[in-house]
């Protein structure tokens, strides 16, 4: 069962509870190993990324108990018997396996990874991760397909990140709050994901401060205790089914969001001629279908995220207009284009940018995804195009959405899973 079919699906009405945040809840996982004692993680989303995260910590021989039905994980770090996780089924499926480099270095005094996968939307190099570790006084070698860490001992100082990058802030956070001394990351990055774990390391007892600022000082601490803590809503999840209301002529209610996380998709909608109404921990998106066109520019939080690009990117091949997309994040996040013109789009890819035109309709289509976000916009797309559409290669679209068939069924979708 690897293939969505779905046929138009006009006026999508009702309420969507948007699930906790697969961007946060990785590294979350990871950071659970620094401490002997049992974390609780609530609001933990049912993905095949957690999956693989779960699959790790369980080899390298972590206690772990997922209710999925509560939405619960309980990992017990206690012991672990391997501090070698170079198992690369498990590591090439997904990026965030690097982020247990940072934990184990500190927890075991070493590491060693296999050179980790995901999305290919273009090139992601570690080296970030490297030279951060590396300045925390880790000795790091790079060769066959792997990563090996070693660290006697872990010494605060001062870190400069040439560009801000979400995963290697977070695997220097993890790696400092039990270092010696005081650690300065400068340019560091802000998003809300960086804040969720800052805020689990507090609750924890580590001593940070200044995450979501581009600034993070941590002091180091001795030790570090078990935790109950509860996840982020997804942030582009939210924007997601924002986007089908708008594609679809719809009014969806979203529940259990975080206003300033999705601010600037907000902003850009609105543009768009979608009318939005802020509520108590939810907002109400409606639109008469009539979509004006919008130039955006991703940038890192609070710019327009680069991954609602591809679903924004499906939005405006129906608008009004012409749109300017440019992508300053990914140098490769452009790949569901191709599969968006076979649909009936027009859009050129130009380097970092891609300009649409819009058409008066979409027509379904045999289409395939290339990543995570590139799926779930064909997905889009598809909702609002004549016809029947078939998308194949669907576990990218699983790795980001959790119960992505029953949650779209719910507001009205034509969507099936085969």
């Amino acid at each position: 069962m690897n293939k969505l079919e779905i046929s138009k699906s006009s006026n999508l009405k009702g309420n969507v509870r948007i699930s906790g945040s697969k961007n946060a809840v990785l590294p979350i996982i990871a950071a659970t190993i620094l401490t002997k004692e049992i974390c609780s993680i609530q609001d933990v989303p049912n993905l095949t990324d957690v999956n693989n995260m779960q699959d790790i910590l369980i080899n390298i021989g972590v206690k772990v108990n997922w209710k999925k039905d509560d939405k619960i994980l309980e990992i017990n770090a206690l012991d672990i018997e391997s501090t070698d996780m170079t198992y690369e089924d498990l590591a090439q499926k997904m990026r965030a396996s690097i982020l247990m480099l940072g934990p184990m270095l500190t927890r075991e005094g070493h590491a060693k990874i296999s050179l980790p996968g995901g999305c290919v939307i273009g090139s992601r190099p570690i080296d970030l991760h490297i030279k951060g570790l590396t300045a925390l006084g880790a000795k790091i070698n790079k060769k066959y397909g792997y990563i090996e860490a070693y660290a006697d001992k872990l010494i605060g100082t001062k870190i400069y990140l040439d560009f801000p990058s979400v995963g290697a802030t977070e695997n220097i956070m993890m790696a400092a709050v039990k270092a010696e001394g005081k650690t300065i990351i400068e340019n560091a990055a802000i998003e809300p994901e960086i804040v969720d774990l800052a805020n689990f390391l507090l609750k924890m007892g580590a001593n940070i401060k200044g995450a979501g600022t581009d600034t993070i000082v941590i002091r180091g601490v001795s030790d570090l205790h078990g935790v109950k803590y509860k996840i982020i809503p997804d942030r582009i999840e939210a924007g997601t089914f924002m986007i089908a209301a708008a594609i679809t002529g719809g009014d969806i209610t979203i529940e259990n969001i975080i206003l300033d996380h999705i601010n600037p998709i907000i902003a850009k909608l609105e543009e768009c001629n979608v009318k939005i109404d802020i509520l108590d921990n939810k907002i109400r998106v409606k639109s008469d279908g009539e979509i004006k066109a919008a130039d955006i520019t991703t940038l890192p939080f609070p710019g327009f995220p680069t991954d609602m690009q591809a679903p924004f990117t499906a939005l405006m091949s129906i608008a009004e207009g012409t749109s300017v997309i440019v992508e300053t994040i990914f140098e490769n996040r452009f790949m569901h284009v191709d599969e968006l013109v076979k649909m009936g789009a027009d859009a050129k890819v130009e380097g970092r940018s891609c300009i649409v035109v819009g058409v008066d309709k979409l027509t379904g289509a045999n289409v395939s995804a290339s990543d995570l976000r590139a799926g779930i916009a064909l997905l889009l797309a598809a909702l609002c195009a004549e016809g029947d559409t078939t998308i194949n290669n669907i576990s990218h679209i699983e790795r980001g959405y959790e119960e992505v068939v029953e949650k779209f069924v719910a507001v009205g979708a034509n969507i099936k899973k085969c």
